[in-house]
């Protein structure tokens, strides 16, 4: 059945996953468009991307295992943060691309039929294509620094599964909401912040639990979804930091992230266009 759209363009509800598939060899066009004008005119194109968090990753190594005693996390504990600060810079990227990608594109989101969605899920699969270029980076370090790997290393791609899906629903969420609300753009970059402390990554989510903390703020602590997607990613390195409870509430909140953000989208879209 073909899909209905309105005078202004916008798709019926309904309509729209497969409206948004049929679109799909677009979205593709795009994505290859995005990272071929990211990489295309510098030489170092590549390596710009891994940068931030392999200096990240160095600076925080040095400060905990050389001057500072570090009572966290595990060894080897370089292997311990890029398992963490590489999902993290792909997660950090996406959510502030993501949530600009209707205003930045506004002609085109105005003037083509293409469903909406299709301009943050260009930037979520190509933040999501960028993070497989650093894929590289961990497995030559894995090589000189090996960790105990074991047979939780399945749940590395089920992190990279749950992380996609919880980056859609943030995308769908905030990028309406970045065009009618002016102040979201400034309360993302504290978010982030904010998050990457309130994430495990220089240290370990076993670290939470062994702190004096009341156990409503460890509970809290779980409902942050990056939570269990860096325990996944770590999962198949560090057989002890397996947590499966803040794995499955990372996946619950993930979905219901996504169905969210699918809701806000469709329902905003007209305000949004009239904005745009």
């Amino acid at each position: 059945m073909e899909a209905q759209v309105s005078d202004s363009g916008v798709v019926a509800a309904a309509n729209r996953p497969m409206t948004l598939w049929k679109s799909r060899s677009v979205l593709g066009l795009l994505v290859r468009r995005d990272l071929k004008v990211r990489y295309a005119d510098s030489l170092l194109g590549y390596f710009w991307s891994i940068l931030d968090p392999l200096l990240m990753a160095a600076v925080y190594w040095f400060v905990f295992t050389k001057i500072f005693p570090r009572p966290m996390g595990e060894e080897p504990y370089i292997i311990f943060l890029l398992a963490a600060l590489l999902p993290w810079t792909w997660f950090q990227n996406c959510v502030g691309d993501s949530a600009r990608a209707l205003r930045q594109d506004s002609r085109l989101v105005r003037s083509t039929r293409l469903p909406r969605e299709v301009w943050v899920m260009r930037v979520v699969l190509s933040k999501t294509v960028e993070f497989g270029f650093s894929l590289p980076v961990l497995a030559v370090f894995l090589i000189f620094y090996p960790p105990e790997v074991n047979a939780h290393l399945w749940l590395f791609p089920l992190g990279i599964v749950m992380q996609l899906v919880l980056l859609a629903g943030l995308g769908l969420l905030l990028s309406p909401l970045e065009v009618l609300l002016r102040d979201i753009d400034p309360l993302i970059r504290v978010a982030m912040r904010v998050l990457f402390y309130a994430s495990p990554i220089l240290y370990g989510l076993q670290d939470v639990y062994n702190a004096a903390i009341p156990e409503a703020l460890k509970m809290l602590y779980l409902l942050n979804p990056m939570t269990g997607i860096i325990a996944a990613f770590r999962a198949g390195f560090f057989p002890e930091v397996v947590h499966w409870d803040a794995i499955a509430i990372a996946g619950g909140v993930s979905v219901l992230t996504l169905v969210v953000g699918w809701i806000v989208f469709a329902r905003s879209e007209r305000s949004v266009l009239k904005e745009l």
